[in-house]
């Protein structure tokens, strides 16, 4: 293990963190929150501390990052970035409780939406664009910020990619590493401001509009209001779920789109398996809800929004779904584990190991029945290769594994079980709300600090889709001098 180099990489990310913390400090200037720009400075020159003392103290001869690194890198990082990320709510006196103001933070970075505040319109307007904009730093990740904007010094710092950016394949767009991670920044910043303009042209006054367009590009959910989007227009709602969709779509096909290779963009099997669930769940929640409402565009409005919510994992809202009947929450329950597309700022399983499941299942099926037969999974016409179907089932054992032991962990609780099930289901795949007393219209605030740390560690577990977290915490590795 390269320690040095670990360290080193984490001290240039807790500085980038200072410069971001640096943005929020800035609107409490501008709204006159004399006690919030004070927990930004103080936060501002931790970050500055920690990153000047590893980038300088643990400078490494070798800058060659190999697999463990990268995983390591990716792990402690997002475990720093969040402890440092907490401190403007708990200096602040916001979030009075240290787990508390952890929680909030890790949901945020993880883009997980998951909250502990019960009365959100009562926080500062600078801790409210913060907590909107940790989801829109984790949402492509702030590691490959970090490479779009530094030069990458090793020829493989593709492991540090690999590590952090969900979905079962990960490659490079272009041959160069930083273009690619600049193209991906460069049309996430994009639809993030044509997001914004459409809210403000629909009349949301222009904070609003910011906090919710990043909220909405990093698929995260923060929103300001005690319902969520419910109190906006159908427009702004519309302009919101159609966003949602978007964001949780492979960012590579954007970039086939700019290149005008529509045919590649539009033939992606991936991406009509999520359009075709979505279509399927409206429509089954819409006949299912349409007496509670009005007319059909309202029930259309309301379960497209809530089905593009859920499965692009960003959680807002327009609805108690709680109050829904029974089928439409069991589509609610089911979208929970599927998540939008690999590569996209979404949480979840993905569709794209759902689909390569399916396939497996498939051909296990054939060669039950035809035992000579040779089979093999493909997707767009193309063999998935056996480590990437080997990676893909080791993944979902583990995934129902960290889903079984959440629930359990957290069971002691005193609330039912449809409460604790969906807190730990909705946590490992970063979606925010879930059934019972964490709908909708409640928050996480109930859960034990035992609980809460537990929660927070289930979301990071499930942003970085478990192995960074597992392998940076194998003692081996560290005792291990030599790669």
């Amino acid at each position: 293990m390269n320690r040095r180099m670990v360290i080193y990489r984490i001290g240039q990310i807790m500085l980038l963190e200072a410069a971001l913390l640096f943005i929020p400090m800035v609107v409490s200037v501008i709204y006159g929150e004399v006690r919030c720009f004070r927990a930004f400075a103080f936060s501002v020159l931790t970050a500055l501390a920690i990153g000047a003392v590893f980038k300088f103290f643990f400078k490494p001869s070798d800058k060659v990052i190999f697999a463990r690194e990268g995983f390591s890198i990716v792990a402690f990082a997002w475990i720093l970035l969040s402890l440092v990320g907490a401190l403007p709510f708990y200096i602040s006196g916001e979030i009075p409780n240290f787990a508390d103001a952890f929680f909030e933070t890790v949901s945020g970075f993880t883009t997980t939406g998951a909250s502990i505040l019960t009365d959100v319109e009562a926080m500062s307007q600078s801790l409210l664009f913060w907590r909107s904009f940790t989801h829109w730093i984790g949402g492509m990740g702030v590691l490959v910020l970090i490479m779009a904007i530094i030069p990458s010094d090793s020829g493989r710092s593709m492991h540090i990619i690999r590590a952090e950016m969900p979905g079962p394949v990960v490659g490079k767009l272009v041959p160069k590493l930083s273009n690619t991670a600049k193209i991906l920044y460069v049309i996430y910043f994009v639809l993030t401001f044509i997001e914004t303009v459409l809210l403000i042209f629909g009349g949301m006054p222009v904070f609003d509009s910011i906090v919710y367009a990043l909220g909405t590009a990093g698929t995260g959910g923060y929103g300001i209001k005690a319902d969520s989007v419910g109190s906006y227009s159908p427009y702004l709602q519309w302009v919101i779920a159609v966003f949602m969709v978007i964001f949780g779509v492979n960012f590579n096909l954007f970039y086939l789109i700019l290149l005008k290779k529509f045919g590649a963009a539009f033939k992606n099997t991936e991406l009509w398996f999520y359009f075709g669930m979505i279509a399927v769940s409206t429509m089954i929640i819409m006949f299912s809800i349409y007496p509670m409402y009005s007319g059909t565009e309202e029930a259309f409005r309301h379960s497209f929004f809530q089905v593009s919510s859920i499965i692009s994992t960003t959680g807002y809202s327009t609805a108690d779904f709680n109050q829904w009947p029974s089928l439409a929450k069991g589509i609610i329950f089911v979208l929970l584990f599927v998540g939008g597309c690999a590569g996209s700022t979404a949480g979840g399983l993905k569709i794209s190991r759902v689909l390569i499941l399916f396939k497996l299942l498939q051909n296990d099926i054939k060669q039950m029945l035809h035992p000579r037969a040779v089979t093999s999974v493909k997707i767009d016409g193309k063999t998935v290769d056996s480590n990437t179907l080997k990676r893909v089932t080791t993944y979902f054992a583990l995934y129902i594994l960290l889903n079984t032991v959440v629930f359990l962990l957290i069971s002691y609780e005193p609330f039912d079980l449809e409460t604790n099930l969906t807190a730990a289901i909705s946590c490992v795949n970063n979606v925010g709300p879930g059934l019972g007393d964490i709908g909708p219209a409640g928050s996480y605030a109930g859960y034990s600090d035992i609980s809460t740390v537990i929660l927070s560690f289930a979301m990071l577990l499930g942003r970085l889709e478990i192995f960074p977290i597992i392998l940076a915490f194998d003692y081996k590795n560290w005792i291990n001098k030599n790669k």
